[in-house]
């Protein structure tokens, strides 16, 4: 968090997010903030501010008197703190806390100091607020799982700590935290606003890349299988097309299969002029699951990219309700709180990776059905055929799988509710279409599991470990240090399991 910058860039996100980096406020940064609280008291003495001496939203006609004004700031908090359903994972809450940390340093929300030390505090001791998937609609950001993460900072509600689903106040005696006293808006400042949706964002977009590299290294291992020409890669053919992701996307594939010994050049084999066959036994051009990915996966990169930049501008934004400017010496009413933005993004981030899932699963049933490749046993079976099964049964999962994102990718940005006596009249519903998109990056690394035990077959079926990639080599070794050979038939759901957890947590180059 640098006071020179006020830039909170991704990569320095994901190091403090997963721990490799403590958080550290430094004394600009603690300036900045004091300077605008102090601001916001003396400014709010004389003055009608919406939230400081008012009710919220519909309620803002009503004043609250000066001496319930700290009072009005903890009502709003806990009569906030309606969250149902299941807790989100704490890698989302703890992206959720960073995000709120951040945009809260910038200095335009007139907190006090004591709120930014705490939330670094939580931070730096891996004390994270029990928040609820189910509550925010996204505009007003996300009020009900903010709250919830409020209520943390004023010493009440639960924490995650140490594995455990604990109470706050034991927590922070435990730890020699004080709660938050609350000032002037320290309630409204805390959960009117889009972090909850930009953490979950944040944490899809780092796992969405993650599947990307592995969706990329599959195409590349069946382009080997399958003996492909590699032509469909080349850099002539893939700069005629002006997109940057599918040129990364050719790029990146011909790095990774430069020394195979499998894929084929065309000029050697059907440009020599010595093939006379009047009908060709193999397949002049292959499949498209096959020879379109560049194609197919570029998009997926350019969005990725795209999101990228919207949730880094996101989390290093203002979005509350008022703003507070020092240097205009002036507090501004209006909607940096709606979610729109990363509403959209979650939108299209889902809609991607169901098109990666998608391949991937054509990809798989190429490998299964040997009257599409000719050249592998029906569903990849290594053992006597109609007495075992090989990898039939993990196809109904990666089908049924990817049906049920195909589903959940109807766009959730688009379906407002009016709320709040129609004072929230059109919303962005942000929150509900992060974690849909979470739901969908998870499918996605259920099939792409699916798909990288099927090829592990694939390749001791043709016995050309030998001859792949080293690239391909290695995703062969990985996947088969949890995922022995399958030959006699056994449960395999333990393995689809720990492949998907390898995929997850292993870092990809």
């Amino acid at each position: 968090m640098s006071s020179d910058t006020r830039h909170l860039n991704l990569n320095s996100f994901k190091s403090i997010l997963y721990k490799e980096s403590p958080v550290e406020i430094d004394d600009p940064t603690l300036q900045r903030v004091s300077r605008s609280f102090s601001f916001l008291e003396q400014f709010s003495r004389n003055k009608i501010l919406y939230g400081v001496n008012t009710g919220f939203g519909p309620m803002a006609q009503y004043r609250v008197p000066e001496t319930d004004r700290a009072l009005l700031q903890y009502n709003l908090i806990r009569s906030h703190a309606t969250g149902a359903g299941q807790p989100l994972a704490p890698e989302f809450a703890r992206a959720a806390l960073l995000a709120r940390l951040n945009t809260l340093s910038l200095g335009h929300s007139g907190v006090h100091p004591s709120v930014i030390t705490l939330m670094q505090e939580l931070l730096n001791r891996d004390i994270i607020p029990l928040i609820f998937e189910h509550g925010g609609v996204g505009a007003s950001g996300d009020l009900v799982q903010l709250a919830h993460l409020a209520l943390v900072l004023i010493g009440e509600g639960e924490v995650f700590y140490k594995g455990a689903r604990r109470n706050t106040a034991e927590i922070f005696e435990e730890e020699g935290l004080l709660p938050i006293q609350v000032e002037i808006r320290e309630g409204l400042a805390l959960i009117n606003g889009t972090s909850v949706m930009s953490g979950i964002g944040i944490v899809n977009l780092f796992r969405a890349r993650k599947l990307l590299d592995w969706s990329v290294k599959c195409s590349c291992a069946i382009n080997e299988l399958m003996r492909a020409y590699d032509d469909h890669l080349s850099l002539e053919l893939n700069q005629t097309k002006l997109h940057e992701g599918q040129r990364e996307i050719a790029a990146q594939m011909r790095a990774y299969l430069a020394d195979s010994r499998l894929t084929r050049k065309r000029k050697e084999h059907l440009y020599t002029g010595e093939n006379k066959e009047s009908v060709f036994k193999e397949k002049v051009q292959e499949y498209y699951s096959i020879r379109c990915v560049p194609q197919i996966l570029g998009p997926v990169l350019d969005t990725l990219n795209y999101v990228s930049q919207v949730l880094e501008n996101e989390i290093n934004s203002a979005n509350d309700n008022p703003i507070v400017d020092v240097e205009t010496e002036q507090v501004y009413h209006g909607g940096n709180f709606h979610g729109d933005y990363v509403s959209l993004e979650m939108d299209k981030l889902k809609i991607v990776v169901t098109k990666l899932t998608m391949l991937a699963e054509r990809q798989l049933n190429y490998l299964l059905n040997p009257s599409l490749n000719g050249i592998l046993p029906p569903f990849v079976n290594l053992s006597v055929l109609g007495f075992n099964f090989g990898m039939q049964g993990l196809q109904f999962t990666a089908t049924s799988t990817t049906a049920e994102s195909q589903t959940l990718s109807n766009p959730m940005y688009i379906h407002s509710i009016p709320n709040n006596n129609d004072n929230q009249d059109i919303v962005s519903m942000g929150t509900n279409a992060a974690l849909l998109a979470a739901k969908v990056i998870e499918n996605g690394f259920q099939v792409l599991s699916i798909e990288l035990i099927t090829i592990c077959q694939a390749i001791d079926a043709l016995e050309c470990k030998d001859f792949v990639s080293s690239t391909t080599k290695d995703l062969y070794n990985t996947i088969r240090s949890v995922a022995p050979v399958y030959r006699e038939d056994r449960p395999m759901y333990s393995e689809i399991e720990a492949v998907k957890n390898r995929l997850l947590n292993e870092e990809v180059s």
